[in-house]
């Protein structure tokens, strides 16, 4: 279902500079309008109160030209579009793309530069871009900034990180727009370089509640040929201002005309589930391009993985003994290694028994003893196995029990290396049946001077995805720079992580039992993560009686989170053994599905609770994850989201009456019930607790 409407009205540098585009409710109002009549500004209204009071917009060019003044308007065109599409992979079967469009087309008096600015207007937010279409007058440039401001007018409770251009695995931090300074951080609670610019530097997608009840989140979408948008926040003024991540040499972006900028996103609304559930991001970007999808398939995996973070094996073969290059079958491994055939073969056992689609092993190939702490442009060649792996074997041995194996390229940052080795290691997934990639970007970019969110790393996410594409094989980010809403256009970038995922629980302060409730609300509106849940044995003392570690959640929590966290891509993220202990529970993990034909946010509520329902695709089974922060809850929930005139039976995996994340974890149970759409189930969620249900139809 596609309907467009056009209107244009052409003013051939008319005195008249200021327009206006509502969303298709009325409930959103963007005004435009030429300062002095030559300096544009944008202003948005919620409902009629004003939500960003006039804010500049504009770009600055590295050969001083300034395209943010002295502009007149040429034309305004209006239009409106509502279509539907069917993701590939989603969490909904259909999703519905309605706005009301207004592009300015300015062009500058003196130097006859032209300049577009669009905005789209949807029912939760609106976005904008600048456009530079091809002229005689600006064909090669230089981004030198750009002046996108959000000049809020109150002083919003906010949720945000420090804006470190190579790295978003930070915890959250709840303050008002007042409060936040980066020079009161603990900056150990984040990896990376630590390259933050100024100690008002946030990053995107930032959340924020006003004290009167509404949310507010600004963030992008389309990043393509393009730096991330970081922002600088003017805490008395409550004013942010874009930050673009520099290249190497200072500058933030080389772009040919014709060409675009990301969409500059602020979602709006009074009920913080539109934020939640808002498809916003995923709209603004182009719709798919492959011709082939067949290959594109959801998967729920195991891996050798997380016994290298609890210090059970490792991922180095022969520790310091040797480096890449000097492997012989002479020397002796350090009896750790995890990536062994043997233990490969028994994920494999684990996961055919259990139907998982696939198992994930790090730590296969040689290099791991030479790249942890340095700068080293070459360590991995992502295609020699260490002497106790044989791929070849362990392939054969998938195939024989219907499992699919997911490769592992660990790049140590050096991007240049990576590419170099792409199509060799690409070849051998082909040759050996890997459907499936997880890369990894752990340390800084080599080339040097580069960072993980610049506009060279951006161009290398993509285009590793692209090239995946051609291959026909699924892509799965680690370290990278956040998604937005790329992975419509190519979908085979299933996942990425691009965010403080679970591992931190394992060797770390680690994650607070909110953080799961903030991230639905900032990174995952951009595209699915890898989050890997599903965490049994919950405190590292089990496997050292010295580390005081732990994952702050409950058992139950741990099963809530594979619906709370969409991906099409999820992982039992524990060893085989903790999950052998508690089948009970493990049944949960082995129904969910991961691909889905409709999701329902039930309730929502940034840093303290957040439900969600979710209806398996192409069958009538529902499944409910529901989580709480540090505090304990108590919830009733209507189940009208299920179908008319069907019973179902609702298997309950919650906590226990004396459950607790950080004094008795485990403790849970589980029990069933005969519901239909008309019942309502009371759920009570212990501090850092969850309840997960799945409702299966009753023939």
């Amino acid at each position: 279902m596609k309907h467009l409407f056009s209107i244009i009205l052409v003013f051939a540098m008319s005195s008249i500079s200021a327009q206006t585009v509502k969303s298709p409710s009325n409930k959103i109002t963007v005004n435009f309008k030429l300062i002095d009549n030559v300096k544009p500004f944008y202003s948005v209204d919620y409902n009629g109160k004003a939500i960003v009071k006039e804010s500049t917009l504009g770009i600055k060019l590295k050969d001083k030209t300034a395209l943010d003044t002295d502009f007149e308007i040429q034309s305004s065109k209006a239009a409106t579009f509502n279509e539907s599409w069917k993701p590939v992979l989603g969490q909904k079967s259909s999703i519905l793309n309605h706005y009301n469009e207004l592009t300015i087309a300015l062009v500058q008096k003196g130097t006859n530069v032209k300049m577009n600015i669009i905005f789209r207007v949807f029912d939760e937010g609106v976005a904008f871009r600048y456009d530079f279409p091809k002229q005689q007058n600006l064909n090669y440039f230089i981004i030198f900034d750009e002046e996108t401001q959000f000049n809020l007018t109150e002083d919003y409770k906010t949720f945000w990180i420090p804006g470190d251009f190579d790295s978003n695995e930070y915890v959250y931090n709840e303050t008002k727009i007042s409060e936040i300074d980066n020079s009161k951080l603990d900056m150990n609670n984040g990896i990376g370089v630590k390259s933050i610019p100024g100690k008002y530097a946030v990053q995107s997608p930032l959340m924020m509640k006003s004290p009167t009840g509404l949310y507010v989140n600004i963030f992008e979408a389309a990043v393509v040929n393009y730096p991330v948008m970081h922002l600088n926040v003017d805490p008395k003024n409550f004013k942010l201002t874009s930050i673009l991540v520099p290249n190497a040499i200072g500058d933030k972006a080389y772009l040919q005309a014709p060409c675009v900028s990301p969409w500059r996103t602020i979602m709006i609304s009074n009920d913080a589930r539109d934020i939640v559930g808002s498809q916003m991001i995923l709209n603004l970007n182009e719709p798919c391009k492959l011709d082939d999808i067949s290959y594109i398939k959801p998967m729920k995996y195991v891996g050798i993985w997380w016994e290298m973070h609890v210090g059970k094996s490792t991922w180095d073969y022969a520790g310091s003994q040797v480096a890449q290059n000097v492997l012989t079958e002479s020397l002796a491994p350090t009896g750790k290694h995890g990536a062994t055939t043997e233990n490969a073969k028994r994920y494999i056992d684990f996961a055919s028994k259990n139907g998982f689609d696939g198992v994930l092993v790090e730590g296969w190939n040689v290099g791991w003893e030479d790249w942890n702490g340095n700068w080293k442009e070459e360590v991995f060649d992502f295609t020699t196995p260490y002497p106790d792996f044989d791929i070849a074997a362990v392939s054969a041995y998938a195939k024989e029990k219907n499992v699919k194996m997911i490769m592992h390229h660990e790049t140590s940052g050096s991007v240049a290396n990576y590419e170099r080795h792409l199509d060799r290691a690409f070849d051998l997934m082909k040759k050996y049946d890997y459907p499936a990639v997880k890369s990894g970007y752990v340390g800084r970019i080599i080339p040097r001077g580069e960072f993980h969110d610049g506009q060279t790393m951006v161009n290398h996410f993509n285009f590793v995805a692209r090239r995946a594409a051609d291959y026909k094989l699924m892509l799965n980010s680690h370290e990278s720079s956040r998604p937005t809403g790329y992975s419509r256009t190519y979908p085979n970038y299933i996942a990425a992580e691009a965010a403080r995922g679970n591992e931190f629980n394992g060797w770390s302060v680690g994650n607070p039992p909110s953080h799961e409730t903030i991230l639905p609300f900032t990174r995952l509106l951009g595209g699915p993560m890898d989050y890997t849940p599903g965490i049994f044995e919950i405190k590292m003392s089990y496997y050292n009686k010295n580390k005081k570690e732990q994952v702050h959640t409950t058992l139950a929590k741990q099963l809530a989170l594979y619906i709370t966290m969409y991906s099409p891509l999820q992982m039992a993220a524990d060893l085989p053994e903790n999950y052998e202990k508690r089948m009970d529970a493990f049944q949960f993990i082995k129904d969910v599905a991961v691909d889905w034909d409709d999701t329902k946010i039930l309730e929502a509520e940034p840093g303290d609770y957040l439900t969600i329902a979710r209806k398996t695709k192409g069958k009538e089974s529902w499944f409910l994850g529901a989580i709480t922060d540090e505090n304990a809850r108590k919830t009733e929930i209507a189940l009208d989201f299920l179908s008319k005139g069907q019973k179902y039976k609702a298997t309950i995996y919650e906590d226990a009456k004396d459950a607790d994340w950080k004094n008795n974890p485990m403790a849970y149970k589980i029990r069933t019930v005969e519901v239909n759409s008309k019942s309502k189930l009371s759920l009570v969620l212990a501090p850092g607790g969850g309840t997960a249900i799945s409702f299966e139809p009753i023939k």
